[in-house]
């Protein structure tokens, strides 16, 4: 019973109505400047802060982030830069991309791994 009421939830965080009402370039820029994300996306999991400067540091590695009106853009070495909407509640965060749920974690005050 708590495998179908967990597919239920997320075949309803997937559906477009749900992807309606994502945070604003804004919020984005208040919730995620000076902050880690923990959590995961489809990928895999992992840490990562967003200095306010739009510099992001992780385990090993380095980047840069910005808000946008579409959403919270990232950019790793010679990557291509990549957008995801964002949906924050509290300090619980979802990724989506193409309007379909692609990640969530939490967001921290800080850098508390010291990256």
């Amino acid at each position: 019973m708590k495998r179908n009421l967990c597919a239920l939830a997320l075949i309803a965080i997937s559906s477009p109505v749900f992807a309606e009402g994502f945070a604003s370039k804004d919020e984005i820029q208040r919730a995620m400047g000076d902050h880690t994300y923990q959590g995961g996306m489809l990928t895999g999991s992992f840490s990562e802060y967003y200095a306010a400067d739009g510099t992001i540091k992780g385990d090993g590695y380095t980047g840069t982030w910005r808000a946008t009106d579409e959403g919270m853009c990232f950019a790793y070495g010679t990557d291509p830069e990549n957008c995801w909407n964002l949906k924050i509640d509290g300090n619980v965060v979802t990724l989506f991309k193409d309007s379909a749920v692609d990640g969530a974690g939490v967001i921290v005050k800080g850098n508390p791994n010291s990256y």
